[in-house]
């Protein structure tokens, strides 16, 4: 069967992963070991961390949350405090720019579009509303970590199917530098287990070979085979003349989708600005409950203080105690009022968001250029920066598709549905961009000298070309039969055409 070869015996990437290498055999350092102490070195990497940190910012769980509000002590050493507000605001834009991305890029179906008509539906079979709604999913963990896994298995009641595989679970290993061909990758994960009366989270690894699946408990950093699922599977399993082979894929079945070349996630590139619109947020409310700060008292020859003590009482009790004669027997008090001004929190918040939007490629859709009745091009223009790294993603996400439809491909032989190893497909990311539909059509219906197909391709409110195809056939038959009719019922009324009738 092309794409699969049967499975004989554990194989020899089971017997790599267990044996000795040469080099490492003077060390008594197996292949094993070296996973084991990867694995480790995975775990703990700044790369890894990020793609927590992108996932915590979606999810509005920002540094913000963890402030605390400190001010200089006697010493000039930084020191908590409690009695002053410490709020905590999040204006999260960092999630607004995800959701504007994959809506912009994945919220609308693929279009699909080949020239073998069995092999397409074929494929709208496959890469229905449900994996749609994966594929979506897919956009948000590309983003957040920079790279994410999509994985075609068959389930327990034999469909074939999609899982998301999270960046921060699956560690690869390329056979070439530009990372294009999977050599195995290795997966962890945690997983509750009842042990009793008590749940326990444990961590599981499996290695992703040509050979299936081998299947371990991470323990203490030690890899232990998982006697209770099964140490080694393959990835399916066929059943002729009543005897079951195990096959396996002809690659390594794990598909990376990646946000850029870099595998650069969103957050690093925004993380600091998002924080800082925090922080305008927190300190501006912080600044408006502090009443006692709007006025600071100067309490004249009641004890003088050194400069620590002086600094700390004006930051925690908004007072200050000077002497101003050699007696200090006139005491006296005063004010001085402090203003604090919003329009100075104003102008840098709207700077630090319109920051955001440009370093996170993103869009405004308050700009003032939306105002009134905006043409096409002041449109285009505020969808620059979004649509130029809308590209940058499809251009990844299209050599990924390529990769992806082989699978498939495999798939639909393994059904007996046909070879379509030969098909070219295009796969055309439809975009959810605003636009002025006045002047679309408009420019639609001058463009005379394109084929129909291509006009409605273009057209707004059109989302299935085959079908507007088909019914424009239909119209145009129905109108055939119509005037059929109309000649067959007055043969001899018509002359030089339909309408003209012979005196």
């Amino acid at each position: 069967m092309a794409g699969y070869f049967p499975f004989q015996g554990v194989g020899t990437e089971n017997d790599l992963l267990n044996g000795i290498i040469e080099e490492g055999a003077k060390k008594g350092i197996t292949h094993k070991k070296q996973v084991e102490i990867e694995i480790g070195q995975f775990k703990t990497s700044r790369e890894r961390e990020w793609m927590f940190i992108g996932d915590k910012y979606f999810e509005g769980e920002h540094d913000i949350l963890t402030r605390k509000r400190k001010i200089l002590n006697d010493q000039g050493e930084l020191e908590e405090v409690e009695n002053l507000p410490n709020n905590k605001r999040l204006d999260n834009q960092y999630a607004k720019l995800v959701d504007q991305k994959v809506n912009y890029l994945l919220a609308k179906p693929l279009t699909i579009k080949t020239e073998n008509e069995k092999y397409q539906k074929a494929l709208k079979l496959v890469l229905n509303k449900r994996f749609h709604k994966t594929f979506r999913y897919l956009g948000e963990y590309v983003l957040n970590h920079g790279i994410s896994w999509l994985y075609p298995y068959y389930n327990q009641n034999g469909q074939f199917t999609f899982m998301i595989l999270p960046a921060y679970e699956v560690l690869p290993y390329w056979k070439d530098r530009e990372k294009t061909i999977l050599d195995y990758a290795v997966r962890i994960f945690s997983v509750e287990v009842w042990k009793g009366d008590k749940k326990e989270t444990i961590e599981k690894v499996e290695i992703y070979t040509l050979d299936g699946i081998e299947r371990y408990i991470l323990e203490n950093g030690e890899l232990v085979p998982d006697v209770e699922v099964g140490e080694f599977t393959t990835y399916l399993t066929a059943k002729t003349d009543n005897k079951v082979t195990a096959l396996n894929w002809e690659r390594v079945p794990l598909i990376p989708f990646r946000y850029n070349n870099r595998e650069i996630p969103l957050i690093k590139r925004v993380k600091s600005l998002q924080d800082g619109i925090n922080e305008i947020l927190s300190d501006f409310n912080n600044n408006m409950q502090e009443d006692a700060r709007s006025t600071i008292l100067i309490i004249h020859n009641y004890d003088g203080q050194d400069l620590g003590q002086f600094r700390k009482n004006l930051a925690q009790y908004g007072a200050i105690k000077v002497r101003t004669t050699a007696t200090g027997k006139d005491g006296k008090v005063e004010t001085l009022h402090i203003e604090v001004n919003k329009d100075n929190y104003e102008s840098i918040l709207s700077l630090l968001k319109k920051a955001i939007i440009e370093n996170g490629r993103g869009y405004d859709a308050k700009d003032d250029r939306m105002s009134n009745n905006p043409n096409q091009m002041n449109i285009q223009s505020m969808y620059l920066d979004i649509d130029l790294d809308a590209n940058g993603i499809e251009t990844e996400f299209q050599a990924s598709f390529e990769e992806l439809l082989w699978f498939i491909n495999k798939h639909l032989e393994h059904k007996k549905l046909g070879n379509f190893d030969n098909e070219i497909v295009d796969l055309i990311f439809n975009r959810d961009i605003l636009i002025n539909e006045s002047e679309v059509i408009e420019s639609i219906n001058k463009s005379m000298d394109l084929p129909l197909e291509s006009r409605l391709e273009q057209h707004p409110y059109v989302t299935d070309v085959q079908q507007e195809l088909d019914r424009i056939e239909k119209e145009k038959l129905k109108e055939q039969q119509a005037n059929d009719e109309y000649r067959a019922n007055f043969p001899n009324q018509l002359k030089g055409g339909v309408g003209n009738v012979q005196e």
